[in-house]
């Protein structure tokens, strides 16, 4: 049907995807569905793995730039956060493959383990993709969590708490850190939908079989259906990822309600 008119393609392609019917793969043995699910599990990993390393580092190294405050601890935080959002990933990948995999033999360079092969392979091979995916996130993470930890150490019952003689352990994560976790979760969610776009990238540099791969061969060899069920896959992610966050923010501050 690849030549019929692109109006009739569409609406063609469109009634078949709202009865889960995407079309079967060109080159794979594969309908779409089984071809994405296949892969799945693969991008599933590398984004949970890589939201966890821009979490811990991120927010980490966000909230101790707040409490040292204009220390040399806090410019260096912000430097290196500015370096990270500059460096693009997959030069990032790059270097860490001839680094830590070539030179220094600590990691593979490539290739995917299952954790049920394998475990402890399982997370070598899920590191150095994970780190460079999760990075450049956790630049992001660490100056919205400075600048949202600033705001909230300011107010008056930050000021009470102290004034209270509460230790400034508590002071800082008791009573700042849940009040300022608003917009920090809405950095995350997003950051998570874009890591399952930059999976492509990441996928390809570290031969890791997932769906961001599969778009990228899909594309480089027209396999359509492939592509279209690919991309309508990034595209809903991204959207129910943006649901979630909407329905924490009521979970964490109550006073939310959407009419």
């Amino acid at each position: 049907g690849l030549h019929d008119p692109l109006h009739e393609r569409v609406i063609r392609w469109m009634g078949r995807a709202l009865q889960g019917d995407f079309g079967r793969s060109y080159l794979l043995d594969q309908t779409v569905v089984e071809a994405i699910l296949t892969r799945l599990p693969v991008t599933v990993n590398l984004t949970l793995a890589a939201l966890i390393v821009a979490i811990v580092v991120g927010v980490g190294a966000g909230t101790l730039a707040a409490v040292k405050q204009n220390t040399w601890i806090d410019w260096s935080v912000m430097l290196v956060a500015l370096i990270g959002l500059s460096i693009p990933n997959f030069w990032l990948g790059l270097n860490l493959i001839f680094l830590m995999a070539v030179t220094w033999r600590w990691f593979p360079t490539g290739g995917y383990v299952s954790w049920g092969e394998d475990p402890t392979r399982f997370l070598l091979h899920l590191t150095l993709p994970a780190i460079t995916l999760g990075l450049s996130h956790a630049a992001l993470l660490a100056r919205m969590t400075r600048a949202s930890m600033l705001d909230v150490l300011r107010v008056d019952y930050v000021r009470t708490a102290r004034a209270k003689g509460l230790t400034e352990r508590v002071v800082v994560f008791k009573h700042a850190f849940c009040n300022a976790l608003i917009p920090i979760i809405t950095v995350m969610g997003i950051s998570m939908g874009v890591m399952i776009g930059g999976a492509v990238v990441i996928e390809t540099v570290f031969g890791l079989p997932g769906v961001g791969r599969l778009i990228i061969n899909a594309v480089q060899r027209r396999d359509y259906p492939i592509v279209q069920g690919g991309i309508l896959f990034v595209t809903v992610s991204y959207l129910v990822i943006n649901l979630l966050v909407d329905l924490i923010y009521v979970w964490i501050n109550p006073q939310i309600r959407y009419g």
